[in-house]
């Protein structure tokens, strides 16, 4: 069927990224989205950096507006779908669709119980609540050490806090491998920020606002200001009852493709490989990579290129700049391709310079392009 109602479920960058999709592809119907935020869309990356440290404003981070044509429908949350009348369900009513974009993103996991009021970084308003809590604190607690953690713990560094962050592994490796995620640590160490490793899980102390940790070995750790940065949840609870799969996620296709005349994107979705395993990359560059793939999809069914992800992602803490394209969590020694990280610039490979399935450049010129390029030796030799 032709589409002549398109709405866009979601405000960040993969529901923005999709209503350009749409104009770019010639789609000249309505275009709705519908944001449960209060400010347009906007790009979440500098919120650990720029906007936390106070920077940056809201001004800084707002993408390009939408087009005066788009509807854009902010405080809209939804909260229904109804796949047989293609219908989505908000507080303010109902609204119709030929084609749906779901876009909804996550949210941040929390550890503690209702009653304590825990701080995350998420949002924007979180960031707002967090920059403010920061600015009357003088000791912060990170719990999880992923790049979200990192990063914070990075700006609170910088605005001169007492930073301790606390894992059950050691911080980026599980990302970035043992190799650079201990580059990364000992530049962080030496910035004065202090990192506990637990052989178990933690439980948030204080109540409403957290005031510490406990180890399960009995240790307590307390500060002013206690981060939780433990990753997301996808935001799929106003699908229930829709028929739409979710399992960990929006289950989609090669196509991200949901239901007839319903695709997704973003950190709300998980892949389906095809054998039975579901898989979830939460970066910024997938949910922009998936959001072209959704739209040609929605638009031009199976014929539409699949979704290819691009595999890069990256992070920016402790004077920094880190790039990876490929696997993460790269295991061994890598093959040093240009300087070495002892000099502070270094562009490395796993497990070969030959056949790379994973490359990392760390404060190096090598832009993500040329990263992306140096990864087709090892498709081609997956081939032959």
């Amino acid at each position: 069927m032709t589409l002549r109602e398109v709405v866009v479920v979601g405000g960040s960058i993969g529901a923005l990224t999709a209503v350009e999709m749409l104009r770019m592809e010639d789609f000249d119907g309505r275009i709705t989205v519908l944001s449960d935020e209060d400010v347009p869309p906007y790009t979440r990356v500098p919120l650990s950096k720029g906007v936390l440290a106070g920077t940056e404003s809201i001004d800084d981070v707002v993408l390009a507006p939408l087009a005066d044509e788009v509807d854009l429908r902010l405080k809209t949350p939804a909260t229904g779908l109804d796949l047989r009348t293609r219908t989505v369900h908000t507080p303010a009513g109902p609204v119709p669709y030929d084609g749906l974009v779901i876009a909804t993103g996550g949210r941040a996991r929390r550890l503690g119980h209702p009653g304590q009021d825990e701080r995350v970084l998420r949002t924007y308003g979180d960031c707002v609540r967090l920059r403010d809590d920061l600015a009357a604190s003088s000791s912060v607690l990170v719990v999880g050490g992923g790049f979200l953690g990192m990063e914070i713990a990075s700006t609170a560094r910088i605005l001169g806090k007492d930073v301790t962050v606390v894992d059950l592994a050691p911080p980026l490796d599980r990302l970035l491998g043992a190799v650079v995620g201990g580059h990364v640590r000992s530049v962080a160490t030496h910035a004065g920020v202090r990192i506990v490793v637990t052989d178990g899980g933690v439980r948030l102390l204080g109540v409403p606002t957290p005031t510490g940790v406990e180890l399960v070995d009995g240790t307590r750790l307390e500060a002013d200001l206690v981060v939780s940065a433990v990753g997301d949840a996808p935001n799929v609870e106003w699908l229930a009852g829709s028929g739409v799969q979710v399992h960990g996620g929006i289950v989609v296709d090669s196509h991200c493709q949901v239901a007839p005349g319903v695709v997704a994107a973003g950190d709300v979705t998980v892949i389906s490989a095809g054998d039975g395993e579901l898989t979830r990359s939460p970066h910024w560059t997938n949910a922009v990579d998936q959001a072209r793939a959704a739209v040609r999809a929605l638009l031009h069914g199976n014929s539409a290129e699949p979704y290819r992800p691009s595999q890069y992602c990256w992070t920016e803490q402790f004077g920094l700049d880190v790039k990876m394209v490929g696997d993460l969590d790269p295991q061994g020694e890598p093959t040093v391709l240009d300087g070495s990280l002892d000099q502070g610039s270094a562009l490395l490979a796993w497990p070969d310079a030959v056949a790379p399935r994973s490359i990392v450049a760390v404060n190096h010129r090598t832009p993500p392009v040329k990263l992306k390029r140096l990864l087709r030796p090892a498709a081609q030799a997956a081939r032959a």
